[in-house]
C-alpha cells in the first residue's frame, strides 16, 4: 500500500481552462497527455515519494503550480516565424514540513518536447536513493533545494543526452480532446427576469461566484460548497441543472468548489434559484468565508485535531461578524488537521495546523497560527509566517475575529491588504 502512493498522481488543471479571457491555449489536452503517457507508466511506478503535476492556461496561477512538483504555464514563443505553442516549466514546490515555492526550470519548452523534458525529471527522481532513506523527506523539492536549481537544470540537460530521450513522443496521439462547446446550449432568446426581492443577493451572488466565459453569450458559475461535502440530493441536483442549462460537465477546484461551464447568461438567475434549493446557491466564492480545511480526525489516521470542525466554527463566526469590508473579505482562511498542509495552511492569509497543548497534565487540542500566505490567483504565490504560539482549538475563532479586527482598526490606507499590513 505505502508503495501505490509514491506514483505520478494529482495531476490537476484550471477549471476555467478553455473559458477564461487570459488563456494563451487550454492545457487541459496536454494535462491529459501527461496522466496517459506517465500513469502506470512502469518508471513511476515506485518513486521516492508521491510526484503532483499542475497544468495552467496562461500566467494567472490558477492551479497552485508554485506547490506542485512540477508546474506548467501556457505560453507561446515565435520560431522560424511561426507561433509555437509550449510550455514555462517550473518545479521543486510543496507544502508540509519545509514548504518551498517552484522554481522555474525553463521559461519555456515547445509543446513536442514537455514530456521529454519532465521524463528526465522523473528518471532523475527515481534515481535518488538518498531520498528514499528518510519518507518525511522523499520528496523532489529536497533535491532541487538541496543542490539548487541552476545545479538541477544541468542534471536535467545531462540526462537529456541519454538514449532514451533520442525517441519520439506522440504528442498529439495522447492529447484528451473534449470539445464541451459543441454540447453547449443555446442561447435563449431573452434573460430571465429578476424578482425584486431576491435582486440584492443575486447582485451579490454575480459579483462573487460568476465570470463571463471568453465565450460571448455563456457564463461560469462557481459553486460554493461549504467544507467540499454534498449530499446525494445536491450532487445529482447539480447533474441535472448541467444536463439543462449547460454542456453537462462541470470542474472542481483546489478550493473545494465546483465551476459550471457553459451556462448561458441569460440562464444565470434561473440557474441561481435552482442552486438555492439545493443549500448551493450561497455567494462568498474565494472570499473570507469560503474556507478550506482537510478531512482531520474525520477521517485521515494522520490528523491530529479536527479540523473540518474548525472549519465549521470558524465559518460560522466570520458569518455571525457579517463582514462587508471588501479588503477584508479578500482574507483567505485555510487550517489542517497536521503539519503535513493537506488544507494548504501555508498559503492562506491564516492558516492553522493542528498541534496539541498540555493543560493540567491532560493534552488539548490546539492549532499553530499562520499569517501572510497567498493562494489568490493573479498575484504571486506566497507561504505564511508561523506566529510563535499554539491556540487552543476553542479559541481559535476568537483568535481570527481578534486578527480581522486589528486588521481593520490598524491598517495605514483604506486599500492596504491583510498581508501588506501583516509585513
Amino acid at each position: 500500500r505505502e508503495a501505490c502512493g509514491n506514483t505520478v498522481r494529482n495531476v490537476t488543471g484550471d477549471p476555467w481552462a478553455g473559458v477564461a479571457d487570459d488563456e494563451v491555449f487550454d492545457a487541459t489536452p496536454y494535462a491529459g497527455a501527461f496522466i496517459r503517457y506517465f500513469v502506470r507508466n512502469p518508471l513511476t511506478q515506485l518513486l521516492p515519494r508521491k510526484f503532483k503535476v499542475a497544468f495552467s492556461g496562461s500566467d494567472t496561477d490558477r492551479v497552485i503550480a508554485d506547490i506542485h512538483d512540477l508546474g506548467f504555464f501556457s505560453r507561446t514563443r515565435v520560431v522560424n516565424g511561426e507561433e509555437v505553442r509550449g510550455f514555462r516549466i517550473v518545479t521543486g514546490g510543496g507544502l508540509s514540513i519545509m514548504p518551498k515555492q517552484a522554481f522555474e526550470l525553463y521559461d519555456f519548452v515547445p509543446v513536442n518536447d514537455y514530456l521529454r523534458v519532465s521524463e528526465a525529471v522523473l528518471r532523475i527522481f527515481n534515481r535518488s536513493d538518498e531520498l528514499r532513506r528518510n519518507r518525511s523527506k522523499a520528496r523532489i523539492k529536497f533535491l532541487i533545494h538541496r543542490v539548487g536549481i541552476e545545479a538541477f537544470r544541468e542534471m536535467v540537460e545531462e540526462e537529456l543526452q541519454g538514449e532514451w530521450a533520442a525517441r519520439d513522443y506522440p504528442v498529439d496521439d495522447l492529447l484528451f480532446v473534449d470539445d464541451e462547446q459543441a454540447d453547449a446550449p443555446g442561447l435563449p432568446s431573452e434573460a430571465a427576469v429578476v424578482a425584486d426581492e431576491d435582486a440584492e443577493l443575486f447582485e451579490r451572488f454575480v459579483a462573487s461566484n460568476v465570470a463571463p466565459q471568453v465565450q460571448g453569450g455563456y457564463s461560469t458559475i462557481e459553486v460554493k460548497v461549504n467544507q467540499g461535502d454534498l449530499t446525494p440530493d445536491q450532487f445529482r441536483g447539480l447533474a441535472g441543472i448541467l444536463r439543462e442549462y449547460g454542456a453537462s460537465r462541470a470542474r472542481a477546484t483546489h478550493w473545494q468548489n465546483i465551476v459550471l461551464r457553459w451556462i448561458p447568461t441569460g440562464n444565470v438567475y434561473t440557474v441561481w434559484r435552482e442552486l438555492r434549493e439545493l443549500g448551493l446557491g450561497n455567494p462568498g466564492a474565494y472570499e473570507i468565508n469560503d474556507i478550506v480545511s482537510c478531512p482531520g480526525t474525520d477521517s485521515c489516521k494522520m490528523g491530529i485535531t479536527s479540523s473540518m470542525g474548525l472549519s465549521r466554527a470558524i465559518q460560522a463566526h466570520v458569518e455571525e461578524m457579517n463582514i462587508q469590508d471588501p479588503l477584508t473579505r479578500q482574507i483567505l482562511i485555510n487550517m489542517s488537521g497536521c503539519p503535513n498542509s493537506c488544507g494548504m495552511h501555508h498559503v492562506g492569509n491564516i492558516g492553522f495546523h493542528g498541534a496539541a497543548i498540555k493543560s493540567d497534565a491532560r493534552q488539548v487540542p490546539a492549532y499553530h497560527t499562520f499569517v501572510g500566505g497567498n493562494r489568490r490567483y493573479g498575484s504571486e504565490m506566497r507561504i505564511g509566517m508561523l506566529l510563535k504560539t499554539r491556540v487552543p482549538a476553542k479559541r481559535a475563532p476568537t483568535v481570527v475575529e481578534r486578527l480581522i479586527r486589528d486588521y481593520e482598526d490598524n491598517r495605514e490606507t483604506d486599500d492596504e491588504t491583510f498581508n501588506e499590513y501583516v509585513d
